[in-house]
């Protein structure tokens, strides 16, 4: 209910303020279970991505959005749980089987579940390699893939920036339905799994038109981080 609150209260705001746009619409079903599955690429991602979509997206989000302290804990605890965020703990191993089941159960629920491969904002507005998580979903659900590329965000607000720069406006496709019914069956396959994620994330590259690297986001960013220190001590 809370998630429809805000959405009524932002959707009107951002849209004549923004003026967002939309190619694809129909590609996401109806009803019954689907996944989204998007490039990242700012932070205005969790406003504009489900900004245009008449069901609710629930997406898989770091526990640390819901257990800070204080004003800023509660309002940040306030926005996630508004913007449809189920909290998740991402630090491995048993925890990243426990997101996976957390994942399935809401598609099993017949809901859509929000993913981002990258599995971390892009440190720079390129695309980067997709984590093999978005592929057992698939795999293991069933639910239809949608590929769905943000535009213009990283533009209007990058990482680091607090508020979005006006006179941006920021857009949203969705592709056609992938299908992998043709690997059913083989989601413990290594193989099978980094093969899905590379024709998802292939698929968001010819959507958004971004650059693609074959690294890991996170592995970037920090690489970015230290090459910016040794340039700093000179």
């Amino acid at each position: 209910m809370f998630y429809w609150v805000v959405k009524a209260i932002l959707g009107p705001f951002l849209r004549l303020v923004f003026r967002p746009w939309t190619e694809g619409g129909d590609n996401v079903p109806k009803q019954g279970p689907a996944i989204l599955a998007g490039n990242h690429l700012s932070f205005a991602d969790h406003f504009f991505g489900p900004l245009q979509i008449r069901r609710k997206v629930i997406s898989l989000g770091k526990a640390d959005y819901f257990t800070g302290r204080g004003v800023k804990g509660f309002f940040t605890r306030l926005f996630f749980s508004g913007v449809g965020t189920v909290p998740i703990d991402r630090s491995g191993g048993k925890a990243s089987e426990a997101a996976l089941r957390t994942g399935l159960r809401i598609l099993r629920e017949g809901h859509i579940l929000g993913i981002y491969p990258e599995g971390t904002r892009s440190p720079d507005g390129r695309l980067y390699k997709g984590k093999t998580g978005v592929a057992r979903l698939a795999l293991e659900s069933r639910a239809p893939v949608i590929p769905w590329a943000v535009i213009n965000t990283y533009e209007m607000m990058p990482p680091g920036r607090p508020l979005p720069k006006l006179g941006i406006r920021p857009g949203v496709k969705f592709g056609k339905p992938l299908d992998f019914s043709r690997y059913y069956g083989m989601e413990d396959d290594r193989l099978v799994l980094r093969a899905v994620t590379d024709e998802i994330m292939y698929a968001l590259m010819e959507l958004s038109g971004q650059e693609y690297v074959d690294k890991y986001a996170a592995s970037a960013r920090v690489e970015m981080e230290r090459a910016a220190r040794a340039a700093a001590k000179g």
